[in-house]
């Protein structure tokens, strides 16, 4: 979701990036802690002292955040949850998660785990604030303070994809044994809770708080659509979970021999299929990739003389499928790496198809809709 976020550091083994909606929240931040905070906690102070602050506040509360992503990502790696990283956004941070917890003891102690950090962090911090002399820096450590205790409460509002809300949903997995049931259930939560944020922002707008309406009305947005997304792709995971990726797959793979040179590659491969790339292979099996790219460096006069196997790129994990692999684990390959389509081989590395992302897609909206058609009429049924 965030990955070209502009990394900041790498500590144990997770990458921290910053997206650039953060600059946002960074000056709205510093802003209303400068002009409404800290005037008020610490009165009588320069104008030029109260930005300081400010600043100090708003590096205080992203240390706060990543360390409370942290505390997500260190528990769900310790059960097997794939993390690619930390990002903070304009609504915090998230610690993205590369698939879904494997039981609901994993899902609740990992989405546990960030609430009780920042409570631990609150506490600390509270009593920095006591142990300090009144004055600019005990402020900023009161803020801090009051802040991580919001963002415990904020986060267990049981609201998926809230920390609450997936405390609940691992509460409901547990009883009902059912995933999808239970992410149902938790994301109309979240949907819930994103019409009263949403609704809270309107009426802040109507009283003349227009800052304070517009962001809250933002909030809700994200919720809905962090709540219908995290549905949705519940849903992709259990219709495909299980399913190898052959029966997806199309068998007949446009692919370019190695020996074909760019002259060719471009009259018979580029222009007649209209494709971006196309997978090489030597004896049917996949040795590499070609694409648009490989042309960049050579004359247009060179492009006869030239060969595909000198210029494709080598063939890796990301761009690469087995036949029998899980298809859900395949959608989330291609979701992650942002690609259209995978090339599919055999045990022994022959080229046998390629799943594209729009397949996926169209299968799941077609199985999506006649659940949808069967579970109406057996409403139907249950009415009469």
């Amino acid at each position: 979701m965030f990955r070209q976020g502009v990394t900041l550091f790498r500590l144990l083994g997770f990458e921290v990036r910053v997206d650039a909606s953060w600059l946002l929240l960074a000056v709205l931040i510093v802003w209303s802690l400068a002009a409404g905070w800290f005037p008020q906690a610490a009165p009588g102070l320069a104008t030029a002292a109260y930005w300081w602050m400010g600043v100090l506040g708003l590096l205080g509360l992203a240390f706060s955040i990543v360390v409370h992503e942290f505390a997500h990502a260190l528990v769900a790696r310790r059960h097997a949850m794939p993390i690619h990283g930390i990002t903070l956004f304009a609504f915090g941070g998230v610690a993205e998660m590369g698939g879904e917890p494997p039981s609901p003891r994993a899902e609740f102690l990992m989405a546990i785990a960030g609430p009780l950090t920042s409570l631990g962090l609150a506490a600390l911090f509270r009593l920095g604030e006591g142990a300090l002399p009144a004055g600019p820096v005990a402020a900023v450590v009161g803020y801090l303070a009051f802040i991580n205790l919001a963002l415990a409460i904020f986060n267990m509002i049981p609201a998926f994809p809230l920390d609450g809300g997936r405390v609940l949903r691992s509460a409901l997995w547990a009883w009902r044994k059912d995933v999808l049931w239970a992410t149902r259930v938790a994301s109309a939560g979240g949907s819930v809770f994103a019409f009263l944020l949403m609704a809270l922002g309107l009426f802040s707008l109507i009283q003349g708080a227009v800052v304070v309406g517009v962001w809250w009305f933002l909030i809700g947005l994200f919720v809905r659509a962090a709540a219908i997304g995290g549905y949705r792709e519940q849903v992709a995971r259990s219709a495909l979970s299980g399913q190898p990726v052959r029966r997806f797959m199309r068998s007949d793979p446009v692919a370019v021999e190695a020996q074909t040179t760019l002259q060719t590659l471009v009259d018979d491969y580029f222009y007649r299929h209209w494709r971006k790339s196309f997978p090489v292979v030597e004896d049917g099996r996949l040795t590499g990739c070609v694409s648009l790219d490989a042309l960049r460096d050579f004359e247009r006069t060179e492009w006869p003389m030239r060969r595909v196997r000198a210029v494709m790129a080598p063939c890796d994990q990301a761009n690469t499928v087995g036949q029998d692999e899980d298809a859900a684990t395949a959608l989330g390959r291609m979701r992650e790496g942002g690609r259209g389509r995978l090339y599919v081989t055999d045990a022994v590395g022959r080229l046998v198809g390629v799943l594209a992302l729009r397949d996926l897609v169209d299968y799941l909206e077609v199985r999506t809709g006649i659940e949808a058609i069967g579970d109406g009429r057996r409403g139907l049924r249950e009415a009469s």
